[in-house]
């Protein structure tokens, strides 16, 4: 358990963590966080099917409907906390991501090659806001292989991007992707700081 004491030396930053319908955004920060997550899930009824497609997904029977929202620290390699907000994955919530982004640090892109394009619209959201992000692919059991290649020319991503194959589940894996986040952040920063300086 964080003793406050400790918490209060960390650095606090917010990341979003996006992506399509039924990646493991949800997975992913219950996976992680050092709190019982909050989520606001509802089960998926049949009226619903219209809007929410189960294609792929089947066996999901809940969905986020706001957010989630944990909570993961560090003290090595620095002193840092993150508030991690996980934003519903369906087209009729897009609205509210603007909300979940203001004041982030960075974002995380959840995706999964069983539905690959059902990410798209959130890596072109944060392109668009201008806030640096990440893409982990989500590896869930059966699914059919890609190569980070094929991901890339799939989502037509910038080169500087980071991509990288994650599981939702795993609490390590998670946490390489937040870590890889944090890097490729303070690498950007660093790269416009050093260019305005010019």
């Amino acid at each position: 358990m964080t003793q406050p004491s400790q918490a209060a030396e960390r650095a606090i930053v917010k990341v979003v963590v996006a992506g399509g319908f039924g990646v493991g955004k949800t997975t992913a920060i219950g996976s992680i966080s050092d709190i019982e997550p909050l989520r606001t899930e509802e089960v998926l009824t049949e009226q619903s099917a219209a809007t929410d497609s189960l294609h792929g997904v089947e066996r999901k029977r809940t969905t986020t409907v706001a957010f989630d929202f944990g909570r993961v620290g560090w003290d090595d390699p620095d002193p840092i906390e993150l508030y991690l907000f996980g934003t519903p994955g369906q087209p009729r919530f897009w609205d509210f991501w603007h909300d979940l982004s203001e004041g982030a640090f960075g974002a995380v892109v959840l995706a999964d090659t069983r539905r690959i394009d059902s990410s798209f619209h959130a890596a072109d959201f944060f392109e668009q806001l201008g806030l640096p992000f990440i893409i982990a692919v989500n590896r869930f059991p059966g699914t059919t292989p890609r190569t980070l290649l094929e991901i890339r020319e799939a989502f037509d991503v910038d080169r500087d991007v980071p991509l990288m194959f994650c599981d939702a589940r795993n609490p390590d894996s998670v946490a390489s992707v937040l870590l890889a986040l944090i890097q490729h952040v303070v690498q950007t920063r660093s790269a416009h700081s050093s260019l305005l300086d010019a």
